[in-house]
């Protein structure tokens, strides 16, 4: 498995639930946006006091993910509300597992 991480600093804090409701309702509304076709699992997570986060998604196999980093980087959103994407990295999942 495979994971590109896109941090984003810089938001405004008191719009984030508006983000997470805007972001939530595109992964909601039907298929799979071009180019994510492969993507298995998509996280946000947020520090609301400093209005930073990261988008993490997840893919199969390196190619999938390459072409899910292609598409992405199109899909950037509007930086009043998310911020400014300051980075993107893209590794291998050596572990995930829940614990009980």
């Amino acid at each position: 498995m495979f994971v590109r991480i896109a941090r984003f600093e810089g938001g405004d804090p008191s719009k984030l639930d508006e983000t997470i409701s805007s972001v939530r309702s595109m992964m909601d509304e039907g298929p799979k946006p071009p180019g994510l076709e492969d993507a298995r699992r998509s996280m946000m997570v947020v520090d609301r006091q400093a209005g930073t986060g990261l988008g993490l998604t997840f893919f199969d196999t390196e190619d999938a993910m390459r072409r899910g980093d292609e598409a992405l980087n199109q899909m950037t959103p509007p930086g009043e509300v998310t911020g400014t994407r300051t980075s993107v990295e893209m590794y291998e999942v050596a572990i995930d597992r829940e614990w009980n």
